[in-house]
């Protein structure tokens, strides 16, 4: 799917005036929609690959938003997600975004905004696409495949966990912030006093540095956490 083409998505919403609506607002702004009203067949139609953006809402029966993407994440499937969902609280949206969403909205929301969001997933789709393997030092960062390597070796990361070490890779070498991580990671602009950062940046950092001598992710006290190239 080329970035020249209309922009491709899926909308899996149960609430048929819902999804009316939606599709509408998408199919005037010159995208082409597809329709699912469940979850395992939102699930289904994602498996094809013919999508550049799937909006999913977060109450579904069979399998629920969270279900879908969390199984599209496991398969492989790397189309962006948005969801949409009724539950706002930072907690929700944490829960979404770890789960491997890459924007979440909550309802009600305008329609420009939603168009806006689409776009958005859309570009930043079609630029990981042309820059697929990020280096620094022995670290490796496959975009597209959404795999990261230690030294030729496998890291298993889940889905939070590998688009954080892809943003640290994006500006590797550089003091990356707590804020900045909140903002591009967890697509949060307020910070929802947890410690959601620490704890995922903590397990990053074991999963790269188990079984190596040397450190790669170092916490910056006061500031923010940096990758630095391993010594030796």
């Amino acid at each position: 799917m080329a970035q020249t083409d209309p922009i491709s998505v899926l909308l899996v919403e149960d609430d048929p005036a819902a999804r009316a609506n939606i599709a509408e607002i998408l199919v005037r702004a010159g995208m082409v929609v597809d329709l699912a009203e469940d979850g395992a067949e939102g699930l289904k139609r994602a498996a094809s690959g013919r999508y550049h953006v799937i909006i999913l809402d977060r109450t579904l029966p069979h399998l629920s938003g969270i279900d879908v993407v969390t199984r599209m994440r496991v398969a492989g499937i790397e189309a962006p997600v948005l969801m949409l969902s009724a539950l706002g609280r930072s907690e929700h949206r944490v829960e979404g975004l770890e789960s491997g969403v890459d924007d979440y909205m909550a309802k009600p929301f305008e329609p420009d905004e939603l168009i806006a969001r689409v776009r958005a997933l859309w570009r930043r789709a079609g630029r990981l696409q042309q820059d697929s393997v990020l280096l620094f030092g022995d670290l490796e960062c496959h975009v597209k495949a959404r795999t990261a390597h230690r030294g030729g070796r496998h890291v298993p990361l889940s889905p939070k966990e590998f688009a954080l070490f892809r943003y640290l890779m994006e500006h590797a070498g550089e003091v990356v912030t707590r804020e900045m991580l909140l903002r591009h990671v967890w697509k949060l602009s307020f910070d929802p006093q947890t410690n959601v950062v620490d704890v995922n940046v903590g397990r990053l950092r074991r999963k790269l540095e188990e079984g190596f001598d040397s450190a790669v992710l170092e916490t910056v006290w006061g500031t923010g956490y940096r990758l630095i190239a391993a010594h030796g």
